[in-house]
């Protein structure tokens, strides 16, 4: 009972350090991103965007901090030698719950450039920080259901042109674009009606990926593959916050990006199946991580913090 109590009180002090910390940098962001809009001059906006950028990681190094003093969790993370803060990089990742993002943003700080997520246009609206996902050109997504699309063709392709102007904002200066490549959270419902041939992964999604290899491809450096294991199951940010997760590894795979992976993923049929073979294939190969990763050998290296 005093555990429960405890994890309660370290859950709501967690939060509002979040909340103040997202506050002072949001705060931050609003008058540089105004700037950014009113003076439509290229090299100004390019000294905003690394302004902003400065904002994002200072807003990240504090909630790692946060992170360390509301609980001692064992991380376990390989495979970041050789990564740069000034290359441009396309992360791929499995997802399971909102806590990857945090866990992302820690694995990854000062390693590679900001990550740029893809975003539901709909989260737009959550306070402070849809702000500052817009100023910071994270790129917003509608996704349309296939009924949808049925009645009102004329939206077919809209979200894809979408992640095309996102991308032509990412040239400016070196980013990670950040996708998570199954559109959505894991779950054993979701799994099921999908039908997914994988057993921890839900069915990739190649169209996304690959209209950002068609849009900046030759800009892109590396594909970094970053595959996300909770031992003890996957965590709502709540509990995360409670400290009830003991347990977090992440492995890092980055490999340049071949010319056979670069292509007209909507016009070349034989690039398309091509493409979604090779993603394919990569998702067989990340469950098959999932797996040993998870296994009992594998459950005592890491550190803690």
């Amino acid at each position: 009972m005093f555990r429960y109590f405890l994890g309660l009180v370290r859950g709501v002090v967690s939060l509002l350090a979040y909340a103040v910390n997202t506050i002072f940098a949001v705060t931050q962001i609003f008058p540089v991103a105004f700037l950014k809009l009113v003076i439509p001059l290229r090299g100004w906006r390019k000294f905003c965007d690394i302004l902003l950028t400065g904002i994002a990681n200072n807003w990240i190094a504090v909630n790692n901090f946060n992170q360390r003093c509301a609980g001692r969790i064992r991380w376990d993370v390989s495979g970041l030698e050789g990564l740069k803060r000034d290359d441009w990089y396309l992360v791929l990742s499995n997802h399971q719950s909102w806590v990857d993002i945090l866990v992302l943003q820690r694995v990854f700080y000062r390693k590679i450039p900001c990550l740029k997520f893809f975003i539901k246009k709909e989260l737009i609206w959550v306070p402070l920080l849809g702000f500052a996902w817009w100023a910071l050109d994270f790129p917003f997504m509608k996704r349309y259901s296939q009924a949808f699309l049925e009645k009102h063709p004329h939206l077919r392709g809209k979200d894809l042109e979408t992640t095309r102007k996102a991308c032509e904002k990412f040239k400016s200066i070196p980013v990670s674009v950040m996708n998570f490549v199954e559109g959505t959270r894991f779950s054993r419902t979701k799994h099921r009606k999908q039908r997914s041939p994988h057993t921890n992964l839900l069915r990739p999604k190649a169209g996304g990926v690959a209209f950002v290899f068609q849009s900046m491809g030759e800009q892109l450096h590396s594909i970094v593959d970053v595959t996300i294991a909770y031992p003890e199951g996957a965590k709502s940010f709540w509990q995360f916050l409670c400290g009830r997760v003991n347990e977090i590894k992440v492995r890092v795979n980055a490999y340049p990006i071949s010319r056979e992976l670069l292509g007209d993923y909507f016009n070349d049929s034989e690039y398309r199946e091509r493409f979604q073979k090779w993603l394919t294939e990569l998702w067989e190969e990340k469950d098959r991580q999932i797996e040993w990763m998870l296994s009992s050998e594998t459950m005592m290296s890491g550190t803690r913090g």
